[in-house]
């Protein structure tokens, strides 16, 4: 009797304590969940509004400059300057705090740039608002430093989903982006939670879903080796982005280190190009160009080098936005002029080429193959799967995030624990970088 008492006792003491931790987790996704909805759907109704003003007013474009003296001096205003998605990601492996300042600097400001023609995304503002919301809902129910972190992450999936309709992408992408090989189950929960309350939300406020209709070839073992030399070219191509968006960045701040002369200069500098160019497909995000090269398989041959120029050098002088969106119509056009000359499909060589280059410069091949299958559906997953698995090993230890770690080789079975980009710590050694390529 005594041994039934306590096996009885201790059952009931284990099931309080999943269901006070599960009653927690659901509290905190419904809430970050509904919040990051309402939010996301707002934030993509405006920024769509700023791409239609544009389009209707072309003489927006001339404003640029001035929207970027604008969005240093908010930033100045709310003292949010410098802050950015590298923060988010410190903050859920090192602890911290976020300022929900953070999260009106980055809404108006990636509107800003959007309206005037920046060329930008929306991911990174997707990725601050929602850890913001997260963590700021973290706080407010007064949870530890270890549940913060796992609240933060939850808002950055609420949001991801929120803007581009993939929960369960934005759900992996989200837990997996900080730490590479570090998947933190205990975040599966409430981070899908809170993206499916999100991406429930913006339906219901009449969001749909980003999709693509993409013509996928039958399986064929010649068109799986056209597909691996397509994505040993994508992940060349990730790398080559990464660096370029890193370089600009770098070079601009150095040259012109006022934030002022720099945000004025770089949109000077953006409409020069659209001069130059004749067209303003490269100015925003460039959606409709996505959409043309997948379904269509129509793009410029070399619209993913002049995407890659103005989205270099609108993110260095200071604009807002993201890279991801970016690194989309990068890899689909590359995709759509390369694929051809192998013998693929234009439409469907610019859907693999997507989702390699975002594989690439993320370094998250689970949550590319899921985004893929929610783009494009999954009959051609296995092809999308082998694109993702060659980008994110040849892609090297690049990526769009600093702050993003490395735990493992890429190559072979070994602890490295490395930032992306060449060392962002003083412990990181280049003896340690060989080390992770021999």
């Amino acid at each position: 009797m005594e041994w039934i008492r306590r096996t009885l006792f201790r059952w009931s003491r284990e099931t309080a304590l999943y269901a006070r931790a599960l009653g927690k987790w659901l509290l905190l996704s419904a809430l970050v969940g509904l919040l990051s909805g309402l939010a996301g759907t707002f934030f993509h109704i405006a920024v769509e509004a700023a791409t239609e003003l544009r389009g209707a007013h072309p003489w927006l474009l001339y404003g640029l400059p001035l929207a970027g003296l604008a969005i240093v001096g908010l930033y100045k205003l709310l003292r949010t300057e410098g802050l950015g998605t590298n923060d988010i990601f410190s903050q859920i492996y090192q602890g911290g705090s976020i300022s929900i300042l953070l999260l009106p600097s980055i809404f108006l400001g990636t509107v800003l740039t959007h309206l005037c023609g920046g060329s930008a995304g929306r991911e990174g503002a997707a990725l601050q608002m929602g850890g913001s919301i997260g963590f700021g809902v973290g706080r407010l129910c007064r949870f530890d430093e270890r549940d913060l972190h796992i609240a933060t992450t939850t808002g950055m999936a609420a949001f991801f989903t929120a803007l581009f309709g993939t929960p369960i992408a934005g759900t992996v992408f989200a837990i997996a982006v900080v730490n590479v090989d570090a998947f933190y189950h205990a975040a599966l929960f409430p981070a899908l939670t809170a993206a499916l309350t999100a991406y429930g939300v913006s339906l219901l406020l009449g969001f749909s879903p980003t999709s693509f209709t993409v013509a996928i070839p039958g399986p064929s073992l010649s068109l799986l080796v056209r597909t691996a030399v397509l994505a040993f070219l994508c992940a060349l191509l990730s790398s080559v982005f990464c660096t370029v968006i890193h370089q600009t960045e770098h070079l601009l701040s150095k040259r012109l280190p006022n934030p002022w002369l720099r945000a004025f200069s770089g949109g000077c500098a953006i409409i020069l190009l659209t001069w130059l160019c004749g067209t303003t497909d490269y100015n925003g995000a460039g959606m409709q160009v996505i959409a043309a090269a997948v379904e269509q398989g129509s793009a410029h041959p070399a619209a993913f080098a002049l995407k890659l120029l103005f989205t270099a050098i609108t993110l260095a002088s200071g604009f807002k936005g993201g890279e991801v969106v970016p690194s989309f119509f990068v890899g689909a056009a590359f995709g759509c002029a390369v694929g051809p000359l192998l013998g693929i499909p234009a439409g469907f060589a610019a859907a693999v080429g997507l989702v390699s280059v975002f594989c690439g410069a993320v370094n998250c091949p689970l949550a590319s193959i899921f985004l893929a299958a929610e783009l494009f559906g999954g009959e051609g997953l296995l092809y999308f799967a082998l694109a993702c698995c060659i980008s994110y090993v040849l892609s090297g230890y690049n990526g769009l995030y600093s702050s993003q770690r490395i735990l493992h080789s890429k190559l072979k079975a070994q602890y490295i624990n490395i930032h992306t980009n060449h060392y962002t710590t003083a412990a990181e050694t280049p003896a340690e970088h060989q080390e992770a390529l021999k």
